[in-house]
Order: C-alpha cells, then sequence, then structure tokens
C-alpha cells in the first residue's frame, strides 16, 4: 500500500481513517509497541494512539507499560526523554527530522560555561531540552510545576533558569526570586503576540483565556488581567495538560487557546459541548507535523528510527528528572 497524498488534516489520501487505523494496531501489535502522541500532533495521530498528552506523562506512561517498543510520535527531546526512563525498552521516533526549536536553543557545553562563571549556581532545565542538557542539570522542571520547582531551592542560591525566556519570567514573577533566565523561546508560542492577543479578546469579551506559559503574550494577558482589562478570574496560565482539564470543566463555555493548535483537538474531545477557539490559527508546529500518518506506518513496519542515549548522559538526566518527581506528581508537563 503506498499513500500517494495527505490532506491537511492528516488523513492518507488512499485510505479512510478505519482501515489506515486498522493497518497501525495491527503492526503496533505485532512489534509490541505502544504508541504515545503529543497533545499538538495531527487528528489522526493522536486518534490512533494509545496514549496522548503532554510529552513528561507520556514518557512516565511508557515506563510503566510492558510494551518492549515506544513509538513516540513527537519530537526528538521527548523521544529522548522516555528512552531515559525507560531505558530496557525500544524507543522509535518516526521522522528523525521532528526536532524543536526552544531545545535547540541550549546546548550542554552553555550550561558549562554558565557554572564556571557561577560556581555553586543551581540550574533548572525545563523538560524541554535535549538529554545532554537535562544531564547537565541540578533538577529538571515541567511547566506546570516550574514555580514548585525553584521554590524549592536554597534561597541564596544562584539560579540558571533554562531554556524558554517566557516561562523563566512567569516563574520570577510567581516566586519573587532573581533567575538567570536564558533567553531561548519556541518559534511557535513566541509568535502569539500581545496584539494579537488583544484583538481577540476584544471580539471574544466574554471567553475564558487558557494561554501556554511558553508565549509571548503571557506576561500581557496577565498585565490585562491584573488592570482588569480582561477578568483574572477568567486568565488561566496553564501547561498542555492543565488546558485538557480546565477544558472539562468549562461547561459549554467559550475558551480562546494561546498555544499550538494541535491541542484544540483534544480540548474538543475533552468537552464536546464547550467551543475552543485558538488566539492564533497559525500557531502550528512544522515539526509537530512531520509524523504524518504515512511515516507512522512506516515506523511500525520498518521499525525505523531508533533513538538512542548514551548510558552516562541517561544516567546524569534521570537524576535530574527524578530530583524533580521526589517534589511530587508534576500533574502536567509541557
Amino acid at each position: 500500500m503506498l499513500i500517494q497524498s495527505i490532506s491537511p488534516g492528516g488523513a492518507p489520501g488512499e485510505l479512510g481513517f478505519e482501515e489506515w487505523s486498522a493497518q497501525v494496531r495491527a503492526l503496533a501489535r505485532r512489534r509490541g509497541a505502544v504508541i504515545l502522541a503529543h497533545n499538538y500532533q495531527l487528528p489522526w495521530v493522536q486518534d490512533v494512539a494509545d496514549h496522548v498528552g503532554d510529552s513528561l506523562a507520556l514518557s512516565r506512561t511508557a515506563a510503566r507499560s510492558d510494551a518492549s517498543t515506544i513509538v513516540f510520535c513527537g519530537v526528538h527531546f521527548m523521544a529522548e526523554t522516555a528512552k531515559i526512563l525507560a531505558p530496557d525498552r525500544t524507543v522509535l521516533l518516526p521522522e528523525l527530522r521532528a526536532g524543536c526549536s526552544l531545545a535547540e536553543t541550549v546546548r550542554a557545553e552553555d550550561v558549562r560555561r554558565w557554572r564556571e562563571s557561577h560556581p555553586g549556581g543551581l540550574v533548572v532545565a525545563y523538560v524541554n531540552t535535549s538529554a545532554a542538557v537535562k544531564a547537565e542539570a541540578d533538577i529538571c522542571c515541567t511547566s506546570s510545576n516550574a514555580v514548585e520547582v525553584v521554590r524549592s531551592l536554597p534561597e541564596g542560591r544562584e539560579v540558571l533558569f533554562l531554556p524558554d525566556m517566557f516561562l523563566g519570567q512567569h516563574v520570577a514573577r510567581e516566586t519573587g526570586r532573581q533567575l538567570d533566565i536564558w533567553m531561548g523561546e519556541c518559534h511557535v508560542h513566541a509568535a502569539i503576540s500581545p496584539v494579537v492577543l488583544r484583538d481577540k479578546l476584544q471580539s471574544r469579551p466574554d471567553a475564558e483565556l487558557f494561554v501556554h506559559p511558553e508565549c509571548g503574550c503571557t506576561t500581557s494577558a496577565l498585565w490585562m488581567a491584573g488592570n482588569g482589562d480582561v477578568p483574572k478570574g477568567r486568565t488561566h496560565v496553564l501547561s498542555t495538560s492543565g488546558m485538557v482539564e480546565a477544558a472539562k470543566a468549562l461547561g459549554n463555555g467559550h475558551a480562546l487557546v494561546a498555544t499550538e493548535t494541535g491541542i484544540l483537538h483534544q480540548l474538543k474531545a475533552a468537552n464536546p459541548t464547550a467551543t475552543f477557539e485558538a488566539v492564533s490559527p497559525d500557531a502550528e508546529c512544522r515539526y509537530m507535523k512531520m509524523i504524518t500518518p504515512q511515516k507512522l506506518l512506516d515506523c511500525l513496519r520498518y521499525g525505523i528510527y531508533e533513538v538512542q542515549v548514551e548510558q552516562g548522559t541517561a544516567n546524569r538526566a534521570r537524576r535530574a528528572v527524578e530530583r524533580m518527581l521526589e517534589l511530587g506528581d508534576p500533574g502536567g508537563g509541557e
């Protein structure tokens, strides 16, 4: 079977969803694989997956499963995290070019240079980083628990928060801590501007606002809420998992959503009676959308592409993740 074209929604041009998904499920059973899909993946990929969610929750689910193979429909650092937490499994990524503009803003050598000039300093690494960067960190965090992680650190110690500057600014604002914030950004979230947000809020004044802390408009959203330009009680800074939980409690309400548009599929599934509208309909991650239905079939059929993490790097990165988990279940990832 050859799929010649992919529709904008991710559907194989020569197959209906039922036929395609039956092939995927049969191949997964044959390989002993569990299929994980991030909230930003194409709808068909989300619908065929065994589990859909944020990267850390999916990696922890994979580690608890008895599957011999983990197929991670996400981006490269997510597959690495799954391998770190499940070192005895085969981890496959359907598209090796599926990178992350945020994770690529910082390298392990950058962290080492900072440590050289800040002896005694502590490094907090967002989970949206490579295994090599996690291995240089003292502790990891998610967007859900970043504030709690920083609050757990001793006062008086210098702290490098990396790599997302908007999440770092949010954490500094919430904790009152002076942080050395790495100036990285997700190209998708950074492009959701305060101007776009303000225009959308003016057109939907009664809507709830779900905004991801990586967004360039987060500070403006909180400022407008504090000023009374939008109701403070209806402005929610949330991880992707937090958005799904908030959607369930929305009833038949209306929510404006400031993050990658792939999340809308999960929000609608969580609450079909509510209305969910993207603040920026153009907020689409080209890396997430690289994993097409055909590439998922090829991954399962041919066992491509396997993701490996060097053992020493994996062990050190795992310690940084485990220190975070010792603070309690983070609830949601990015």
